[in-house]
């Protein structure tokens, strides 16, 4: 099922500085990763060796936010700002490396973990291919 960003964005009676195939790609990889995150950070909480999840959950808690977060910044263009634009992006790209890379630590051991890596690692791409694009 398609999603409604892309419609969205060509509504937008504007023009919008970014390009907008790359911006609804990461509006959408971000907020697919901000619910994997969520949803790894609660079934990590839900493990019976939760305590050696402890820095998986504040990861993934920290990337949703951030995700979350950017993803709503890129949805807004009245009085668009590149500097922010840009700032947020990065740091939504480290915050997706970093979930990333813990969650891949567990990866072997817990499917979400792995299912949630690979949404850090589409969502900080779809962050880096967007920061290519702005000048």
């Amino acid at each position: 099922m398609p999603g409604t960003t892309m419609p969205m964005l060509e509504t937008y009676p504007k023009p919008i500085n970014v390009d907008r195939t790359k911006l609804a790609a990461a509006i959408e990889a971000l907020n697919d990763c901000a619910q994997a995150c969520t949803a790894c950070a609660d079934a990590c909480l839900s493990e019976d060796m939760v305590a050696e999840l402890a820095k998986c959950v504040r990861t993934n808690l920290d990337c949703a936010d951030i995700c979350a977060t950017t993803a709503r910044v890129l949805s807004r263009h009245t009085g668009y700002d590149a500097n922010i634009t840009r700032g947020v992006l990065e740091a939504c790209a480290t915050a997706c490396q970093s979930c990333g890379d813990e969650c891949a630590a567990h990866a072997g051991k817990h499917e979400h973990c792995r299912i949630c890596a690979d949404a850090c690692r589409a969502g900080e791409q779809a962050c880096r291919n967007l920061l290519a694009t702005i000048s």
